[in-house]
């Protein structure tokens, strides 16, 4: 889909626990200490209404969902926050951070619930109006050292799941990354410093010339 602005819409991806929300909040400083406009956001959660769904989707304290159900509401969660934040803020030249897109619908509804990828492809781009990123971090991590980052105060339902899940993601991620290369780039944050990780992201912006 042509954005028809001069908007910047820069995604992070990975397993649970691969500090993608720290580097989102490191980038969002550093880009708007050089001045741009900057919108941090997030996958679910990113408007009010996603908040809610949020809720329902992570909490582990509430009823089981269906695969069904957790797959629709996640798609719901993206149309409202595509039209609501991402395209406004595209169109008046901002650069959107996004923690999760519909690279995450990939790895874990193919990958974890073995739904179609088929079938979530249509779907990704009926519920995201075909907008895709312009770059795509895909922040990797070991599993254990991950859950443990991940469920330190509290975990997730997503978290409680077995490792046989959270290792059919990790491996559908890396197959997502190796199909688009141009897009998406992999980092291993495993034993890497926060900073190392930081300098590494930045130094791709600036080497892809990708901020106008």
């Amino acid at each position: 889909m042509d954005k028809t602005n001069n908007g910047m819409f820069i995604t992070f991806e990975g397993p649970e626990g691969s500090g993608k929300t720290t580097q989102i909040n490191q980038l969002d400083s550093y880009l708007s200490e050089m001045g741009y406009s900057v919108v941090s956001t997030r996958e679910p959660g990113g408007t009010g209404v996603g908040c809610s769904i949020r809720e329902i989707l992570l909490n582990p304290d509430l009823p089981p969902i269906q695969t069904r159900t957790e797959l629709l509401l996640f798609l719901a969660d993206r149309a409202q926050h595509v039209q609501e934040v991402i395209l406004p803020s595209l169109a008046m030249g901002k650069i959107v951070l996004c923690d999760r897109y519909t690279d995450s619908t990939v790895a874990y509804q193919v990958g974890g619930r073995d739904f179609s990828e088929e079938l979530i492809v249509t779907l990704n781009e009926f519920s995201s109006y075909s907008v895709v990123p312009d770059l795509t971090f895909m922040l990797d991590v070991d599993y254990k050292i991950g859950i443990k980052r991940a469920t330190r105060n509290f975990a997730d339902r997503f978290e409680k799941e077995k490792k046989s899940f959270h290792d059919k993601i990790r491996k559908k991620y890396h197959e997502i990354a190796k199909n688009n290369p141009d897009r998406m780039v992999v980092i291993d944050t495993t034993v890497k410093s926060i900073v190392d990780i930081q300098d590494i992201i930045r130094s791709i912006i600036t080497e892809k010339k990708i901020l106008r």
